[in-house]
């Protein structure tokens, strides 16, 4: 693949330096925590985009969630439609055991 540049770039030649914060923002929209898997869903397919970012009450990100991590949570036999991003934020790797966990509660 061939990237062209159409409009030249600014005389100034300076790197600057990305934070955490800015490749957080970059991974996509941000939602809540307590939103439900089937919204988030819906969130994804409306922005176009297989993440988004869970932010906490304050706006603060507390995580982030993959479009195959929700499908996976979605698809699993013990998902019910109360189940929130909050419940599997954390654990990205094993969907079906986040359901567990937050179904034990």
């Amino acid at each position: 693949m061939t990237l062209i540049q159409s409009h030249p770039g600014p005389a100034n030649t300076g790197h600057t330096r990305r934070t955490a914060a800015d490749a957080s923002d970059a991974a996509g929209p941000q939602v809540w925590g307590a939103m439900t898997v089937e919204v988030a869903l819906s969130v994804m397919a409306a922005a176009g985009t297989g993440r988004l970012v869970i932010c906490d009450e304050d706006g603060r990100r507390t995580g982030l969630v993959t479009l195959d991590l929700l499908t996976a949570v979605r698809d699993s036999s013990v998902y019910t439609d109360h189940v929130r991003l909050s419940d599997i934020a954390e654990a990205n790797d094993s969907a079906p055991a986040v359901l567990a966990h937050a179904h034990s509660r």
